[in-house]
């Protein structure tokens, strides 16, 4: 862990786009379920997860995901439920409708808009199978009104087809319509290109490891992507109020994600930088993850230490977290001036996990210093927009000329005469 002056330690993160060997890995594979669809996909899913599957296996159907139910416990189901009702109504305030202004000379201008007709969510399995989520990727896209969500998540590995129930549990509350057992490379591939047994979407979502996140990008284009998910990360800007208990918890929440999340304190206090370490040391042994989170905070981990707080400010705008707390004496203050964060937590009470879990803000969110110019997934993520545009003869013959000027201004005579014919007489309205 670096612990010094903010002006000593790297402040920008490396963007992962993978080894050659992964990135030509991925394009095989790729390549291979868009010729081969269902053949290739079985036989990836065989390969890689040991599971023998037919076209008939690859979708659960919807005896296992009821029979899901009986294997989750009841305070998990009514705080999943909690959690979904939370998230709705946060995403259910992001919705927008169509307009149009109409002039008294009878133009229409306006926009129109729609959700996408199909949308596939990656949730990863194994270790990383996070019910929590599906809920944040599933429930913007329902609330949007997608009518079509797909999931493709791995199955059991060493021959058995079976997924998680918790994940099911957690796709059936929050609206998804098909549940497709497959997962790596080759599901991003199925979802984006289509294949017999699962049609073809027109966005992918979802978070998932190197392979999943390069094929995420070799498809992009052939379908859009909510965007390439970094490892996780934190900062804390904190000043002599902040209990370092808090402040070193908070960021164990984070490096016990994976080797590679960031955890990072900036501080105008010494004696803060020194108490937050030692609580990092004495609560990380406690940890069952102990080793991911020492390895993180070794690798990633990072308390800097700068003049003030609004220098401190400064370091977080070149940080751009992806999580930032605002542990300070009024943390409202401070606010205005914070440009690039996924998502802000505001006081001594607003663990980062609060917005994981249960708050309702969407906790997927932009990383590798993306917060600069991209947005948590959001309803918005889910619609397409359409322009709309009715000119009256009215309209036309005052616009002309401007219309003409400017389009052959930049040599395009045919623009400029498809206005021009219309000026000529005999002309409809």
């Amino acid at each position: 862990m670096y612990i010094g002056l903010a002006s000593g330690f790297r402040l920008e993160r490396e963007s992962e786009y993978g080894t050659p060997e992964q990135n030509a890995a991925v394009a095989t594979i790729v390549e291979a379920v868009r010729r081969e669809g269902d053949d290739a996909l079985l036989r990836y899913t065989a390969s890689f997860d040991k599971v023998e599957l037919t076209p008939e296996r690859l979708r659960v159907t919807q005896e296992e995901i009821q029979a899901a139910y009986g294997f989750v416990e009841q305070d998990f189901l009514v705080a999943l439920r909690q959690a979904a009702a939370n998230i709705r109504a946060f995403h259910e305030k992001q919705k927008r409708n169509s307009w149009m202004d109409v002039s008294p000379d009878g133009t229409m201008l306006g926009m129109v808009i729609r959700p996408l007709r199909r949308v596939g969510l990656y949730v990863p399995g194994g270790k990383a199978a996070y019910p929590s989520s599906v809920l944040m990727n599933a429930i913007p896209a329902k609330v949007a009104g997608v009518p079509e969500i797909a999931m493709v998540t791995p199955p059991a590995t060493g021959g058995r087809e079976g997924i998680d129930p918790y994940i099911l549990v957690a796709a059936a509350e929050a609206g998804v319509t098909e549940i497709y057992r497959v997962g790596g490379a080759q599901a991003v591939a199925a979802l984006a290109y289509g294949t017999a047994s699962i049609p073809a979407v027109d966005k992918i979502c979802g978070p998932g490891n190197i392979y999943v996140a390069l094929a995420k990008r070799a498809v992009f284009g052939a379908v859009d992507i909510d965007s390439i998910a970094g490892p996780s990360e934190i900062a804390v800007l904190a000043d002599d109020s902040a209990d370092p208990r808090y402040v070193a918890a908070d960021m164990l929440s984070q490096a016990e994600h994976d080797e590679m999340a960031s955890a990072v304190l900036v501080t105008p206090s010494e004696k803060l930088a020194r108490e937050v370490e030692a609580e990092l040391k004495r609560q990380v042994a406690l940890l069952p993850r102990r080793e991911i989170a020492e390895k993180s905070l070794e690798q990633y981990g990072a308390i800097l230490l700068v003049d003030d707080v609004n220098a401190g400010v400064d370091v977080i705008n070149k940080l751009a977290p992806e999580h930032l707390e605002v542990m300070t004496e009024d943390p409202l203050e401070l606010l205005g001036r914070i440009e690039t964060a996924g998502a802000i937590f505001l006081g001594p009470y607003s663990s980062e996990p609060v917005g994981d879990y249960f708050a309702g803000p969407n906790h997927i969110l932009p990383t590798n210093g993306t917060a600069r110019f991209s947005s948590p997934l959001n309803v918005d993520d889910f619609l397409k927009k359409s322009s709309l545009i009715r000119y009256s003869k009215e309209a036309l013959l005052r616009d002309a000329s401007g219309i003409a000027t400017l389009a052959r201004h930049e040599g395009l005579e045919g623009h400029a005469r498809a206005v021009e014919i219309r000026l000529e007489g005999g002309e409809s309205q």
